[in-house]
């Protein structure tokens, strides 16, 4: 039985979603043979493009997107990025005032807030798919520009620490995990991968009191409990 469009938009979504980005190309790419007004569509259709490399492509169909809707942040956001990194620095420009524009002037200071976050955002999703694809220092690159961004955000600092570690970088992941803390001292994520850090090299009593002071502050907290209890157990092995 042929597909209507609402099985090619509805499945091309789902797809979108959970990053099978192949089988969402094919049902949205179907879709716009027979409607070429949804803005959403080609959006995704230009972050797809735009996460293989095809930067030409991926400009093309955000262009579409906010053709059709001109008041669409997201599609201008992803829009000014592809621009940004072909180089068209003025088009870029051009774009974000128009996002920035299109909201209303009581907005404008939240606007330019919301804006920096979106794209720090984007480039964090964009990390941890390279990350979890093994491709880590295309991570670090990505969590870099989302920092750069937005400093402030403990999530992405931690996640960048994490794909330090994963590549052997132990002093730079121990560095992010101490600067997380510095910004917000009881940030249990960045202890507890600041100590998972440790024992990776090694250094079990570093390790120790990181997950210890996490039980300190939440009694409760079960992954440092669980690391403890490793921890314990190998040592009454030796």
């Amino acid at each position: 039985m042929k597909k209507t469009w609402q099985d090619l938009y509805e499945k091309g979504k789902a797809s979108f979603e959970h990053r099978r980005y192949d089988e969402a190309q094919r049902c949205l790419e179907e879709l716009t043979k027979g409607k070429t007004n949804f803005a959403d569509v080609y959006n995704m259709l230009g972050f797809i493009y735009h996460f293989n490399g095809k930067l030409d492509e991926a400009i093309k169909f955000f262009e579409k997107a906010v053709g059709i809707n001109p008041r669409y942040t997201e599609a201008a956001l992803n829009l000014a990025v592809a621009y940004n990194e072909t180089g068209e620095f003025e088009k870029a420009n051009e774009v974000y005032g128009s996002a920035k524009s299109a909201a209303r002037e009581s907005q404008v200071s939240y606007l330019d807030s919301y804006v920096k976050a979106k794209l720090a955002n984007m480039h964090s999703e964009i990390g941890a798919i390279y990350q979890e694809m093994g491709f880590y220092m295309e991570a670090v690159d990505e969590y870099k520009k989302a920092l750069l961004l937005k400093p402030e955000f403990v999530d992405i600092k931690t996640r960048l620490g994490i794909t330090y570690r994963d590549t052997g970088d132990f002093k730079s992941a121990i560095r992010e995990f101490e600067e997380v803390l510095r910004i917000k001292p009881g940030y249990a994520p960045a202890r507890l991968n600041k100590g998972v850090t440790y024992f990776s090299m090694g250094d079990l009593e570093n390790a120790r009191k990181e997950w210890n002071r996490i039980l300190k502050q939440n009694p409760g907290d079960r992954k440092a409990g669980m690391y403890l209890n490793l921890l314990n157990r190998t040592k009454g092995k030796k």
